[in-house]
């Protein structure tokens, strides 16, 4: 995953507290997850480090956090990949967004939504968390669920059964893995979009 190996970057200059836009890309550490429903998180957040050619991930938090500008005289970001597995995000991003003193409407989630259709990306700010392991973390280790998502639809399996749902999004696509990377470029965009917006919203006067 190319959050792991950024080169030297841009950006790197330190950030006044507050000031930085932090994004969490949802999914679970090891080989043997890569490229789960689940993970989609992480491939999104892979893909904003390469657009915003960012440097290269350091280990903070219990998690791999590349921070720095999305452009030149653009948003300042951090990009948190949590490695405490999905079930325990919050106690990687609760940490990380005390130390960078971000406030709530300044965390963006991206994360696998299993009730939009596949292909699809919607983008809100706070709302119910859908049985969500990571969100429901989330919530805890932040202390709220008024905080961005840009959720990427993966489709639902034919059934109900909890047992079969957990499988269906550990699991990995069914779909052509073109299909896959459509769904993070077009997830990427959208994720690029709120970050141009609250950035340039904590610029107005």
């Amino acid at each position: 995953m190319s959050i792991f190996r950024r080169r030297s970057g841009r950006g790197e200059e330190r950030a006044e507290s507050g000031d930085r836009i932090l994004i969490v890309g949802l999914g679970n550490p090891g080989a043997e997850h890569a490229g789960s429903r689940h993970n989609i998180g992480f491939e999104i957040g892979a893909e904003l480090t390469r657009r915003w050619d960012l440097p290269r991930a350091k280990r903070k938090f219990g998690g791999l956090i590349a921070e720095g500008r999305t452009r030149p005289g653009g948003p300042r970001v951090a990009v948190l990949l949590p490695q405490t597995y999905m079930n325990a995000s919050g106690e990687c991003v609760g940490p990380a967004r005390g130390s960078l003193k971000a406030p709530l409407d300044r965390v963006v989630v991206l994360h696998d939504e299993i009730d939009l259709p596949f292909g699809e990306v919607k983008t809100r700010l706070g709302g119910g968390l859908a049985g969500h392991n990571g969100l429901k973390s989330l919530k805890r280790g932040l202390g709220s669920a008024e905080f961005w998502r840009v959720r990427a639809g993966v489709g639902r399996p034919d059934s109900t059964d909890p047992e079969i749902v957990a499988a269906y999004v550990l699991g990995r696509f069914r779909e052509p893995r073109a299909e896959v990377e459509a769904l993070v470029g077009r997830a990427a965009d959208e994720a690029e979009r709120l970050v141009e917006r609250i950035g340039s919203a904590a610029d107005e006067p």
